[in-house]
């Protein structure tokens, strides 16, 4: 018999009283019991009966109450179907962090409309991209981004109509549905241009319950701050879902500073606030305070504390509580560390398998039945989520997509399985580590980089005949920067390259080191061998090629002066 981490919760009634009260919720939260509201829509506007005259949202210059946000939603819906949107039709968002870019979300969904939050980094081809396989009706952009969209409705203007609209809760609220899907938030996802995940009114709600009482435990009097952009679910998905769900008030900052990192805190009044990977790092990075510990803050969550900043981050600033988990976009669960183990993403709250992955070959290793051999304890395996009626996969907006993340008949015949494309190793006690993204897809910002996607705007520069790229390690960054080896067709003009990467790509996916090399070794499938490449990485002392690092001003010759930099911490990248 199979006892999982849900059976050894549940417990017997006698024991339920030594459980924590966040694992004593959660049985009942992934039951989906909890959701007593089927919508976003649905939890504003029982927010604005219950919390009416309480702070909903909150910025530097401007206070929101949950009644002035669900009718100011009310406005723009009303707005919004005056222009012919309604159900089922996708609503582009390309705005930075407000309080009216979160108006928009919650409007679009009483519509029964889909919001695809679009990332305010990306220019160009990828753009178009973004707002094309996201099948959007219309893009609504801020007055810093409204002319990068062909034909995009200016926010101001929507604004402007909705100072008439209608304040009442629309009809269509209530035809909303928990399988419907309520935003797409964009991936890089393992291969190619951006892909667009679905999130459902299901997903977003059951995450409300997760984050707001089996993780941070919020009330209405909590306030959690937020310096992170809405187009990441850490942000849109998790603080504002817990935020809502509890009826507590969420602090925007337009953008994640770690000079004004605690002051803001102390300005807002903030107990808790989601982190990515390298805000612990930026925090730990500024100069000593006397004032480190001068917060009300209690408990952080978030994805990429690193182990051996865990510790440190607690003790300087405080911090009782670090909630650390695992989760992506469009993965069908979720890792949870309610119980604050350092180093740990905590428990699987599904069916899940490590099996051994062959990094250089890119591939999963196979034993003699030719199926996956699964990963030893304390060894990096490839993270497999079964799919399930209960733990669906709700895929991306491409259908082709969707399936290429999708392996079957993997154990056995008709089975389905998540394919991350995340190394996690366990660690005891049910509980994982997270190691690193593999393939053609790694980690750098924050963000998934997918190679292909770098390679395929390399190719297209006419001085460029051959790009591999690949993610490198830097001592004491998360994740991997960005590498790419280049064979030039002809004359390269370096400059101009790296200006031509930087109108093409997010930042984020510009390559940090540049190797021009005379030739790359391909596999019989045409496949650049990038193995080799990463190991070697970027020291001059391996390297024999020219090699490069991106800085503000241009690229940089790569020497032992700038290695020594660069490893020292003395040269951020």
């Amino acid at each position: 018999m199979r006892v999982t981490m849900i059976d050894v919760l549940r417990g017997s009634a006698r024991n339920a009283h030594k459980l924590p009260m966040q694992l004593r919720a959660l049985p009942t939260v992934l039951g989906g019991s909890s959701a007593s509201t089927k919508s976003i829509g649905a939890l504003i506007e029982r927010n604005a009966r219950r919390y009416g005259t309480r702070p909903a949202l909150i910025t530097a210059d401007r206070t929101v109450t949950w009644r002035e946000l669900n009718r100011f939603a009310n406005r723009l819906a009303h707005a919004l179907s005056r222009r012919g949107i309604g159900r089922r039709d996708v609503v582009g968002l390309l705005e930075g962090s407000s309080i009216e870019l979160l108006a928009c979300v919650v409007a679009v969904a009483k519509l029964g409309a889909t919001s695809a939050l679009m990332n305010t980094a990306q220019r160009g081809g990828v753009l178009e991209h973004s707002v094309a396989v996201s099948g959007a009706k219309a893009v609504v952009a801020g007055a810093e981004y409204v002319g990068l969209v062909d034909g995009a409705w200016p926010l101001t203007e929507l604004l402007e109509e909705a100072e008439g609209a209608p304040e009442w809760d629309p009809w269509s609220t209530g035809t909303v549905t928990l399988g419907d899907a309520a935003f797409t938030i964009f991936t890089s996802g393992t291969t190619g241009l951006p892909k667009a995940s679905v999130m459902t009114h299901m997903r977003w709600i059951k995450a409300s319950a997760v984050y707001s009482r089996v993780f941070l435990q919020l009330s209405p009097d909590d306030v959690v701050y937020v310096p992170l952009p809405f187009f990441h679910n850490m942000a849109l998905t998790a603080a504002w879902s817990a935020a809502c769900r509890a009826g507590a008030a969420m602090a925007i900052a337009p953008r994640f500073s770690a000079s004004r990192f605690w002051e803001d805190c102390r300005t807002f009044g903030a107990t808790a606030f989601p982190y990515i990977g390298e805000i612990p790092r930026y925090l730990l990075a500024q100069p000593p305070s006397d004032r480190d510990q001068d917060h009300g803050v209690r408990r952080v969550f978030g994805v990429g504390m690193r182990p051996e900043l865990w510790g440190p981050f607690c003790e300087r600033f405080g911090i009782p509580t670090v909630l650390e988990h695992y989760a992506a976009s469009e993965a069908n669960t979720m890792f949870l560390n309610p119980l604050n183990i350092p180093g740990s993403i905590g428990f699987c709250v599904s069916t899940y398998k490590l099996v051994r992955y062959d990094v250089d070959n890119d591939e999963v290793v196979r034993g003699r039945d030719g199926k996956p051999v699964l990963a030893a304890r304390g060894e990096a395996g490839l993270l497999l989520c079964e799919v399930s009626e209960r733990f669906q996969f709700d895929g991306y907006t491409d259908p082709e997509a969707s399936e290429k993340k999708l392996r079957r008949d993997v154990f056995a015949p008709g089975d389905v399985w998540f394919d991350s494309g995340d190394l996690l190793r366990k660690v005891g006690w049910g509980h994982a580590q997270f190691v690193d993204r593999v393939g053609d897809t790694f980690r750098w910002k924050s963000e998934n980089v997918s190679t292909a996607q770098v390679e395929t705007i390399l190719g297209a520069h006419p001085s460029v005949a051959e790009a591999a790229v690949y993610g490198v390690e830097v001592r004491g960054a998360p994740g991997r920067a960005g590498m790419a080896a280049v064979v030039a067709d002809g004359a390269l003009d370096l400059d101009e390259l790296l200006t031509y990467l930087r109108r093409e790509l997010p930042p984020y996916a510009v390559p940090v080191f540049l190797r021009l090399k005379p030739s790359l070794e391909t596999t019989g499938t045409h496949k650049h061998r990038k193995g080799d490449l990463r190991k070697q990485g970027y020291d001059p002392a391996v390297v024999h090629d020219p090699l490069y690092v991106a800085r503000p001003e241009g690229w940089v010759k790569l020497d032992r002066g700038v290695l020594t930099e660069i490893e020292s911490g003395a040269m951020r990248l």
